[in-house]
């Protein structure tokens, strides 16, 4: 059980840094109270990551080969990166830094899979742009209905606050659907875990991440990059959803804070670029960047010490 402690602070670290991304542009515009979003998120992280997660644990499965020491280094590397992410405040992707850290791990086993990585990276590339994309269609395609729609001032906010509640679960899903394969999917991988015990670990670890510490990365995905309205904010949770959940039904775990950075630019592209703050975005693009060779490097080096610890004390 000691084994999966890796795990478990992967889903932690999460929780913090992804999962309160489906309703983190919802609790800046102060439409829906952080801790309703907390628990909704947590309610259906558990329910995506039971039903639709294992797809892509079977994806990480075939990256490379696995066993049960190289599943704690992989995870424990992909957690150490992404709460120095979180630490430093960027929605990082985790994505990356298990993919990074498995990385790690096929270099020193000598088994890398570079078509399934490749598969990997290019959906890393088509997230924020899918996200853009679906963001742009939304907005401009609910905007025709919502702008016709005759509903008073109170009726507006009332149903704008429920369809907020709507979407952030259904993101809130589509996130444990597929990011609970980051968290676990290295121990089915290495025969540890069945992918039903995978699914609920990690799932629930995810949870604790969001009640305990996702509060500073909701502040920067809801205001610091750009300010939303109720009406934005819908968007943005819609766009992250849907491309999320594409990406699901395709097998690969992809990140929700680079969807949902990608609908926030969408929804600053139609309402005008200068409404986005390029100083935010540009450290958010560096914390993508560096994350997969920071994990992969993290992964690395905890092998090196693990195995020098061992010689020394054959020795």
């Amino acid at each position: 059980m000691v084994s999966l402690l890796g795990g478990v602070f992967l889903g932690w670290s999460l929780g913090a840094n992804d999962a309160a991304n489906v309703f983190g542009s919802a609790v800046s515009s102060r439409m829906v109270k952080f801790w309703t979003a907390a628990v909704l998120a947590s309610i259906f992280v558990v329910l995506g990551a039971v039903l639709e997660g294992e797809a892509g644990m079977h994806t990480y499965q075939g990256l490379t080969s696995m066993n049960l020491r190289f599943a704690v280094i992989a995870s424990v590397a992909a957690a150490l990166t992404v709460t120095l992410m979180t630490l430093l405040g960027l929605p990082v992707s985790t994505s990356q830094a298990t993919v990074g850290a498995i990385l790690g791990v096929g270099i020193m086993t000598q088994s890398l899979n570079f078509a399934g990585f490749g598969k990997v990276v290019s959906c890393w590339v088509g997230t924020p742009i899918g996200g853009a994309l679906v963001a742009v269609i939304l907005y401009k395609g609910l905007g025709f209905f919502y702008n016709r729609s005759r509903l008073s001032l109170f009726q507006s906010d009332a149903v704008m606050r429920c369809a907020l509640i709507v979407a952030g679960s259904y993101g809130a899903y589509a996130l444990g659907a597929n990011n609970v394969a980051n968290v676990t999917g290295v121990f089915v991988g290495a025969g540890k875990l069945e992918v039903l015990p995978a699914a609920l670990l990690g799932g629930f670890s995810i949870t604790l991440g969001i009640m305990t510490f996702s509060r500073r990365v909701m502040e920067t995905v809801g205001k610091r990059l750009v300010k939303l309205d109720p009406y934005s904010a819908l968007v943005v949770v819609l766009a992250e959803a849907i491309t999320v959940h594409f990406y699901t039904v395709v097998g690969v775990p992809v990140s929700t804070s680079q969807a949902v950075i990608g609908a926030v630019l969408g929804v600053g592209i139609v309402k005008g670029a200068n409404t986005i703050r390029k100083r935010t975005l540009y450290n958010i693009l560096c914390g993508w960047m560096f994350t997969p060779f920071v994990a992969c490097l993290v992964a690395i080096a905890i092998d090196f010490f693990t195995r020098f610890k061992y010689v020394g004390a054959a020795s």
